[in-house]
């Protein structure tokens, strides 16, 4: 079955989101295609139709993470005024951030 423009790029940005956040959780060899697609909820056979290869992906995810993790370390920073690196240092070594890896730092992944 066909799928819009619009449906394809709506799959496109849900396989990064997932793949940003599993490639955290499990590392870049911890999860093959197959189940980083049924993950996002899409068959193992429309990969290659959005990605060269999982390297590609990779690239993607990690490009994707990487700019969610500084918006919220600027953010942190920001609202920490005069302190702003205290507050940085203090979101990043954070309890919170320690223990959900698949919302945190993508370095941790490499």
């Amino acid at each position: 079955m066909r799928v819009s423009k619009a449906e394809a790029a709506q799959n496109r940005e849900r396989i990064i989101e997932v793949a940003a956040k599993l490639f955290r959780e499990r590392g870049f060899d911890g999860i093959g295609v197959a189940d980083l697609m049924k993950s996002a909820g899409l068959t193992h056979g429309g990969f290659y139709g959005h990605f060269a290869s999982k390297e590609d992906l990779m690239a993607q995810a990690s490009a994707r993470a990487q700019e969610e993790a500084l918006n919220s370390l600027r953010m942190a920073a920001e609202r920490g005024g005069e302190n702003g690196l205290s507050a940085l240092a203090s979101v990043y070594l954070s309890p919170v951030h320690r223990d959900r890896p698949g919302d945190g730092c993508v370095f941790a992944a490499l």
